[in-house]
Order: C-alpha cells, then sequence, then structure tokens
C-alpha cells in the first residue's frame, strides 16, 4: 500500500493474496485496532529470547568488571533501555502509525527522512548479525557432531535463515504475531533446558577472583548493554504498538513492551556473566563465533535442539527489524509497496551476512563498533521524541502527517539542530578503535579534560547518555511554542493556511 502525498492513505484492506499484510504508512482504521496490551509480550519476547544474550555476559565482562558489578549494570542496562522502547510504544497508540511516520510531528515531513534513514540503517545491520550468527551457530553444531561445516553448510543454512526472515518480513504483522508465539515458547523451553545442562560449568571461585571495575567502565558497560538490546529497537517500537485501541492504558503499552523485552535478555544475561567468568578460554571463543561457543558446553545428544534454540531466537529479531526496515524505507520516500520494501531489504541482509560469514575474521570488534557508532544517533533521536511526545496533550492530526504542507511542517530546524549538536557532541565523547574510518570519534574526551582517547573516560561510552540527555533536554527547553502552535489548529482546516501559521522552519 502505497501513500499518498497530501492525503490520507487509502486503508480499505488489511491482507492481499497469501495473507500478506497491505497496511504500511497509513493510519491504522479503528476496526483494525483490535490488539491487547499483553500482546506485545510476543514479539518482544521472541525477539530478545536469544542466546546471543548469553554471549552479552563475555562482551560486559570485557571492561574489566567484577560478577556483582555487571550484573548490576547489565540488569539496569537491559531494563532502561526496553523502558525507553515502552515509552516510545506509546506513541503508535496514540497515533496509530508505524515509528518513522510519528516522527515526522517531532521533525517534520521532508526534515524526518535523516531519522528514517537512520532507523533503516540500524534495523538493517541488526538483520545482518542476527542472520550470520545464526549461520555461524549452525556450521559450528554440525562440526561438533561430526558432520560437514563447511561451506555447504553455511550457504544451505544461509538459505534457510533468510527465507525464514523473509517470510516473515513480507507477510507482515499478523504472521509476524502469531510466529513470535510460537518462538517465545519453544525457544523460552529449550533455553531453560540449555541454562539446567551447563550449569555444571560454573566455576564460583574464578567469579569471586574477577577483578573490580571502575565507575568509567560500569558506565562503559552499562551503555554497551544499552545498545546491544532496547536501545537498539527504539527507533521501531510503535511499529507493533499501532494495532492496539487508543485508549488504552499508557501504563499497559509501557509495561508489557518493556516486560517483554527485558525479562529473557535479563536472565540470560546473568547466565552469561556466570559462564564467561568462570572459563577464559570460553570467554575468548565467544568474541569469534559468540552462539557458537556456547555450544560447546553441550551434550552431544542437545546440540540439534540448540541449533533449533539459536537459529529461532535470532530470526525471532531479524523477522522484527526486517519489518520495521521496510517500513523505515518507504518513510524516507522510496516508493514501492511494503513487502517490496521488505524483499528488497533482505536481499541486502543477504549479501552483508555473506560477509560475515565468508570474509570477516572477527565478530565482536565490528559488531561494538556498529552499536556504538549509531547507538550516538539513535539516542539522540529518542530523546527528541519522547520529550516530543510528552509535551503534546493532543492525539497526532493523522492527515498531516502525510503531507508537507500541514500542520507539522516540511522541515523544522530547531529538531534537526538538536539532533545534530547532540550527535556531534555525543560522537565526540566515544572512542571506537574498532575501524580506521571512526577513529575520529573521542575529539571531545582531551579538551573537556576527561584524559583523550586513551584516558579512564575513554571507553566509557559517555556521548551515547550525554546524546539522549541533550535531545530530551532540548526539545523541552525550546520545541514547546512550536507544538502549542500545532495543536492550537483546528482539524479540517486548508493545508496551506495551517503550513502558513505553524511556520515550517520551527
Amino acid at each position: 500500500m502505497r501513500e499518498v502525498e497530501g492525503d490520507a492513505p487509502d486503508t480499505s484492506a488489511r491482507l492481499g493474496a497469501l495473507g500478506v499484510e497491505l497496511n504500511a504508512l497509513n493510519t491504522i482504521p479503528e476496526s483494525e485496532r483490535t490488539q491487547k496490551p499483553s500482546s506485545l509480550f510476543w514479539p518482544w519476547f521472541g525477539a530478545n529470547v536469544s542466546v546471543l544474550a548469553v554471549s552479552y555476559g563475555s562482551y560486559l565482562l570485557g571492561f574489566g568488571v567484577s560478577f556483582w558489578q555487571a550484573t548490576i549494570v547489565g540488569v539496569i542496562g537491559v531494563v532502561f533501555s526496553f523502558l525507553l522502547c515502552g515509552l516510545v510504544a506509546i506513541a503508535g497508540k496514540r497515533g496509530s502509525a508505524p515509528t518513522m511516520v510519528l516522527s515526522r510531528a517531532a521533525f517534520g515531513y521532508n526534515g524526518n527522512k535523516i531519522a528514517s534513514v537512520l532507523s533503516w540503517l540500524l534495523a538493517v545491520g541488526w538483520e545482518t548479525v542476527l542472520t550470520s550468527l545464526a549461520v555461524l551457530a549452525t556450521a559450528t553444531v554440525f562440526t561438533q557432531l561430526g558432520w560437514d561445516g563447511g561451506v555447504g553448510t553455511k550457504v544451505l543454512a544461509l538459505v534457510v535463515v533468510v527465507l525464514l526472515v523473509l517470510v516473515g518480513g513480507i507477510l507482515g504483522f499478523d504472521f509476524i504475531m502469531k510466529m513470535q508465539k510460537w518462538i517465545t515458547i519453544i525457544t523460552g523451553a529449550l533455553t531453560a533446558v540449555y541454562i539446567v545442562l551447563v550449569a555444571g560449568h560454573i566455576d564460583f571461585d574464578a567469579l569471586a577472583s574477577l577483578p573490580t571495575g571502575t565507575p568509567q567502565a560500569l558506565m562503559g558497560g552499562c551503555v554497551f548493554i544499552m545498545t546491544g538490546f532496547g536501545l537498539g529497537w527504539v527507533i521501531s517500537a510503535a511499529d507493533f504498538s499501532r494495532y492496539l485501541p487508543r485508549q488504552t492504558p499508557a501504563r499497559k503499552v509501557v509495561g508489557w513492551t518493556t516486560l517483554g523485552g527485558a525479562i529473557a535478555p535479563a536472565v540470560l544475561l546473568i547466565f552469561g556473566i556466570l559462564l564467561a567468568g568462570s572459563s577464559p578460554e570460553l570467554n575468548e571463543a565467544i568474541g569469534m563465533d559468540p552462539i557458537g561457543a556456547l555450544a560447546t558446553l553441550l551434550p552431544v545428544w542437545f546440540l540439534v535442539p540448540f541449533t533449533v534454540v539459536a537459529v529461532l531466537g535470532l530470526v525471532g529479531g531479524a523477522v522484527l527489524g526486517i519489518y520495521s526496515s521496510g517500513l523505515a524505507l518507504l518513510s524516507a520516500g522510496i516508493p514501492m509497496p511494503r513487502w517490496a520494501a521488505a524483499g528488497l531489504d533482505g536481499i541486502i541482509m543477504t549479501l552483508g551476512a555473506i560477509y560475515v560469514v565468508f570474509v570477516a575474521t572477527n565478530f565482536i570488534g565490528p559488531f561494538q563498533g556498529f552499536l556504538i557508532t549509531l547507538g550516538v544517533p539513535t539516542a539522540a533521536w529518542c530523546g527528541i521524541f519522547l520529550a516530543d511526545l510528552m509535551l503534546r496533550k493532543e492525539d497526532y492530526a493523522e492527515a498531516d502527517l502525510y503531507t508537507p504542507r500541514g500542520r507539522y511542517g516540511s522541515f523544522r530546524v530547531v529538531p534537526a539542530a538538536v539532533l545534530a549538536i547532540s550527535t556531534i557532541v555525543g560522537w565526540g565523547l566515544v572512542t571506537n578503535s574498532f575501524a580506521e574510518w571512526l577513529t575520529w570519534q573521542g575529539f571531545l574526551l582531551e579538551p573537556l579534560g576527561l584524559g583523550g582517547r586513551e584516558g579512564a573516560w575513554a571507553y566509557a561510552n559517555l556521548g551515547v547518555l550525554v546524546a539522549l540527555a541533550l535531545g530530551f533536554v532540548g526539545i523541552l527547553a525550546f520545541g514547546r511554542p512550536a507544538i502549542r502552535r500545532q495543536e492550537a489548529l483546528p482539524l479540517g482546516e486548508p493545508a496551506a493556511d495551517r503550513a502558513h501559521a505553524v511556520g515550517i522552519a520551527r
């Protein structure tokens, strides 16, 4: 279903041939807003129950923190990051449109294309990571079983995983909700078995000997966990709450989103800290093959079920990612049906996975660089969006979200400037040694007396939190007048008159 500039889009049909969702950027009609708040639990749990969360225990210990420090900051990072998702999801039930359409109210119809491109890059990046890990895990398990885990197995695994992700992304919301429910049940049960089977590898003496980390290390680990979990989803969080009735209590939207997203990663992360802290060898192996390394702890009879757990958990995350990336691509102005946008993203995802699986020699380095670099502007957008949402006393004016001549304007200078400043300052306060072309980051650490790129604050990832705070405070301080003018305009007023009254540059 395509968006028609200047008019509210057609919402005449929800499903087309073969059950493909036809809703795209349009506002969901009242008759289709039939989901319950508790339904949000399934997609968020299914997308985050992946055993990849266990590997994050290793990454967190890499900041040089103790077991209890890692556990506390890890849980805080997981819960807080998904709380941000829950708050963004409120906009979905208030506007019944995708996140990147609702974001136009903050940035303007054309100004929001910057955020749309950011959302698309983040989603495609995650799809690629999750697909690659599923392939690598399958190959590792096959090798442990004594089967061929070489190129042929990797190619076959890649084909299967890509098809699963593409089917979910193309068919859309209804299929994804059903798919995620079954992924939740299957992976939840098998993951519990995995925990029982490998619990004997925990060495409490080794855990007690882990060094105590500095405050900067604690902050760096916490922010890394935030970027690896909920912060990676904030920019699409309203995509899955737009089918809720608008009278749904906001607290239920926030609660079910946060619970569904955070509960599995929090438990798996703690277990991962226990495993990685018990074995330096496992800790090192996770950097090369995060999920395959975890399979080395298992008895042979559970390796096949473990493969099912690993692949389904990763597919669950990739499916939500490809669904949102297709919507983000459309909101950036690419004229095609939603299902075609998902298919195009699937092609890009496949090419990226081929590089990671068959060319790249290390996983954790590029992965950390990706998370932190995109985490800064994502945090800035999140702060801006939440402040804009908080300042709005009325629901979104539906028709005006689909034209640059409406009350939200074409390009709003203040939010764009806040995004740019927050991102630049944020990049100046993080370091990235994982790619040569990103070594310029951290340029503010020395001028601000924080020890430079080699000092104590170099790996604290301070810039992500600063970008989030600057985005939020910037709109609270300077965005209120424009929002009040927007909401003062009556519905139904001619678009040209609205644009003149609001002033598209504010």
